[in-house]
């Protein structure tokens, strides 16, 4: 049976990096989607600030930082397959900072070697809904930001896996990088060419493609071998919310139906932070254990 993963966020803003891996261990998941966007968050990414993690001079003191990652996945025997890279990954007319970020994610990847993580998400470099690039613009930024990360993502064995995306204005939702899912699948061929090994993929994250109205069958289908990662999450279709699956309005049968034509044997991560906002914190315990058996389930119809 595959493996089930969820993120550390959210179980981490109630327990603690330890308590985190010690209840997630308990529900019953196998592997973890690790929350390193915490070491630089998207607010302080759009105020233009600095991580002391990412401006150590020395290696070892930058690893004290993704430490309690370590030791957590080792104390509960845990595999921290994938993990979230700090974002956004660019800022619109940001000079100078966008440079830092490229350096943010190369230490990232440095850092995801270090906890034994070798699935790191890396969300696609584009501008909000005001500041949208065309196409062609959107292609070079890309391939040529993407690329810088190739010499290190090689040294340490670590897959870059590019995600679908999402913009919004007033309150409607506009399709972003990647959520075209055959220029997706250009980008992740293109690159792993340009790399001349396969050390690019993709994770698709459900929410998002629900939200752009996506079927999420024949979106694993045409993506099929590229999906290395899973962001699995629910919404209403309308907001990024982040629930667990049955919550809002995905159609999970079509999502197996997917997974089970292109024979998916990875983890199966579920991005489901908010379902243990929705209830009380005392029951965050059984929120995870019921994602943990959801996941379960899907694995095990994989197999029928």
């Amino acid at each position: 049976m595959i493996p089930i993963s969820v993120q550390t966020g959210g179980a981490e803003e109630i327990y603690g990096i330890d308590g985190a891996y010690k209840v997630i261990k308990e529900a019953g998941f196998d592997a973890v989607d690790v929350n390193l966007d915490h070491l630089l968050s998207p607010t302080e990414i759009s105020d233009g600030k600095h991580a002391r993690v990412f401006d150590c001079e020395s290696e070892e003191e930058m690893l004290s930082y993704f430490k309690p990652w370590k030791d957590a996945a080792e104390k509960y025997g845990i595999d921290n397959y994938q993990a979230h890279a700090p974002f956004r990954s660019y800022v619109h007319g940001a000079g100078e900072y966008n440079d830092y970020l490229i350096e943010v994610l190369k230490r990232t990847i440095i850092g995801c070697d270090y906890i034994g993580c070798h699935c790191l998400i890396v969300h696609p470099f584009f501008n909000r809904y005001d500041e949208m690039m065309t196409p062609e613009e959107e292609w070079e930024l890309n391939i040529n930001n993407y690329a810088k990360l190739i010499p290190l993502a090689k040294k340490h064995h670590v897959t870059i896996c590019l995600e679908n995306m999402f913009t919004g204005h007033r309150g409607k939702i506009y399709a972003a990088c990647c959520s075209d899912f055959a220029t997706a699948c250009k980008y992740v061929d293109t690159l792993n060419e340009m790399a001349g090994e396969e050390i690019f993929g993709f994770c698709l994250d459900t929410g998002h493609a629900l939200l752009l109205g996506k079927d999420i069958k024949h979106a694993i289908i045409q993506l099929g071998h590229r999906i290395k990662a899973f962001h699995v999450h629910d919404n209403d279709g309308r907001n990024d919310q982040h629930l667990a699956p049955y919550m809002g309005f995905l159609d999970w049968m079509r999502f197996v139906e997917g997974l089970k034509e292109i024979g998916y044997n990875r983890t199966l991560s579920f991005e489901t932070f908010n379902a243990l906002r929705v209830f009380d914190q005392e029951l965050a315990p059984d929120v995870l254990k019921l994602i943990a058996k959801t996941g379960k389930m899907f694995a095990r119809r994989l197999e029928e």
